[in-house]
C-alpha cells in the first residue's frame, strides 16, 4: 500500500485499474453490498477493489474475491472493460477518481452473513429488476446489467 500523499498524487494524475465482480446465486440474483468507503459511499455497490502496482490480475483478482468475500479458487467469466469516473475520491480531499475496471461474472451460493464487513456493511441480494429501479444503487453498478448502455458510460469493448 502506498503511503496517502503519494497514492492521493496517483489518484489526481492517472486512472486507477480496478476489478469489479459481478456475483450471482443459482437463482439469477446479484449481491451487491453497501459501501463504507468513498467514492461510492452509502451506495449498493459489486464487490471489487484496485490492482496494485506489480500484481498480476490473476493474483489481484484472488486477493479482492478473498479480501471481500472470503472465497478462493472461483471460476469467473470476463465481462469487460469500463470507465468509472467519480467527482470524490478515497479521501476528504476536492479531487476526482478515474478508474479503469475489469469487470468478471462468478457464481456464489454461500451465505451473506459470512462476508466480511470492511468496504461493505452489509449485503443484499438483488433481481435484475430490483437493482436497476432502485435508487441507492449505485449508476456504475447498474451499467454491468443494462442492455443498452448510457451515453456517459464510455464503455470500452
Amino acid at each position: 500500500m502506498l503511503p496517502l500523499e503519494v497514492f492521493k498524487k496517483v489518484i489526481t494524475s492517472t486512472p486507477l485499474i480496478s476489478i469489479d465482480v459481478i456475483v450471482r446465486n443459482s437463482k439469477g440474483k446479484i449481491l451487491l453490498g453497501k459501501r463504507t468507503n468513498r467514492p461510492a459511499q452509502g451506495f449498493w455497490f459489486v464487490p471489487g477493489g484496485r490492482v496494485l502496482k506489480d500484481e498480476q490480475l490473476n493474483v489481484a483478482f484472488e486477493r479482492l474475491l478473498i479480501a471481500e468475500l472470503a472465497l478462493d479458487n472461483q471460476k469467473a467469466k470476463f465481462l469487460g472493460v469500463y470507465q468509472h469516473f467519480y467527482t470524490d475520491n478515497v479521501t476528504e480531499d476536492d479531487f476526482s477518481t478515474h478508474y479503469i475496471v475489469l469487470a468478471y461474472e462468478i457464481i456464489f451460493n454461500g451465505r451473506i452473513a459470512e462476508l466480511p464487513i470492511a468496504q461493505h456493511n452489509k449485503y443484499q441480494w438483488f433481481s435484475q429488476a430490483e437493482l436497476l429501479k432502485h435508487n441507492e444503487v449505485h449508476k456504475h453498478t447498474k451499467w454491468y446489467f443494462q442492455q443498452t448502455k448510457e451515453a456517459d458510460n464510455d464503455f470500452c469493448f
